[in-house]
């Protein structure tokens, strides 16, 4: 594996840092590649990797493997694979899937339906892993009978919920599996439970208020008549869309790791504090390549907490950010601009309030 020079190369860093903005930008500005964000990504991803010059057997061997074969399990279970598999399950037994969900939101109306589900699968997230728990609530959201607006809703709504529990335990995302890992030594010895104790004062309710701002938006909205939804799907469409899933995980890994020397070179020399702000780029980047990189044991236990907080709510804003995101949106169809429209005032408010909440638990601890 190549290694990072510990001073920027400035060129290397300038094409870096436009690809990052490309990144950022084109997806919104470009139809062709809002429409085709898996390849767009993957290109992007190896002209990173290209320009930092970290190729390596080991980085193929991870983009090829990561979307088949989920970390510290010795059998290949993989996104690719729950993605592929559900799908199957909803082309065979749709009606029945979906009528009992429409059943249960028949008996306690959509207002407590949503709430039901958005905090559900956000506590149950770290348990089941986020990559079923995405699978889930793709299928959830097809069968509500909602117009498309308050169904994108419900979906970026859950998907932010999820993104949070998801990271309680090292099952239930890479994030908190690599938080784990970095901090398994002195003086944490991170186990099984160290993210619940560390951030579950602040996940908790998180997943709950957005179970309640679910609730209160999606629960206003009119409800269609209620009959299941028709499936329209191909099993060509389902194998699709699984794959499309493979290629987006894989580019991400690609883009993540072509990436890195700009956190080396650039987040290393912030404060730890500030990176809360700077985690805002897990928006568009896989939020674990920015963990292996920020995280140590040499930070206190409020940096760490900032950091990992930073990353958590940033992965929701846009498709990017997160598993769910990407499950979610290749299933239900959604764009990028669309998400952003949701997510990014949702990202910024809650941004902006655990912002405060961590900066006065620092400020009371002395920090």
């Amino acid at each position: 594996m190549h290694t990072i020079p510990p001073e920027p190369i400035w060129s290397v860093a300038i094409g870096l840092i436009a690809i990052f903005l490309l990144v950022l930008i084109l997806p919104f500005k470009v139809r062709i590649v809002e429409e085709n964000l898996e390849p767009f990504f993957l290109v992007m991803g190896a002209l990173a990797v290209t320009i930092s010059g970290l190729w390596s057997k080991e980085l193929i061997i991870e983009a090829l493997r990561e979307p088949v074969w989920l970390p510290n399990v010795p059998i290949p279970i993989g996104i690719f694979q729950v993605v592929l598999v559900f799908g199957i399950i909803i082309y065979k037994y749709n009606r029945q899937i979906y009528g009992a969900i429409l059943g249960l939101m028949n008996r306690i109306g959509i207002r407590a339906f949503v709430f039901f589900i958005i905090l559900v699968l956000g506590l149950v997230s770290s348990l089941i892993s986020v990559i079923v728990t995405a699978v889930i609530l793709s299928e959830i959201a097809l069968a509500l009978p909602l117009e498309r607006r308050k169904k994108i809703e419900f979906v970026v709504i859950a998907c932010f919920a999820v993104g949070l529990g998801a990271a309680l335990t090292p099952v239930g995302e890479p994030l908190s599996t690599i938080a784990i890992s970095k901090l398994k030594g002195e003086p944490y010895h991170a186990g099984f439970f160290f993210l619940i104790d560390v951030l579950g004062i602040y996940v908790i309710p998180g997943v709950v208020a957005l179970a309640i701002y679910g609730a209160k938006r999606v629960g206003e909205a009119t409800v269609d008549r209620v009959v299941v939804p028709e499936y329209t799907e191909t099993l060509r469409t389902v194998v699709l869309r699984a794959i499309r899933v493979y290629v987006f995980v894989s580019a991400l890994i690609l883009l993540g790791t072509g990436l890195s020397p700009l956190a080396v070179w650039f987040f290393e020399k912030v404060p730890p504090e500030a990176l809360y702000w700077l985690n805002t780029i897990s928006a568009i980047l896989d939020n674990a390549t920015l963990v292996a990189v920020e995280i140590g044991p040499e930070l206190t236990l409020m940096q760490i907490k900032s950091a990992l907080m930073g990353l958590l709510i940033s992965g929701g804003i846009l498709i990017p950010g997160n598993i769910p995101n990407i499950v979610s949106a290749g299933r239900i169809g959604i764009r990028m601009k669309e998400w952003a429209e949701i997510g990014v005032p949702i990202g910024i408010v809650m941004l902006i309030v655990y912002f405060i909440i961590l900066s006065a638990e620092a400020h009371f601890l002395g920090f």
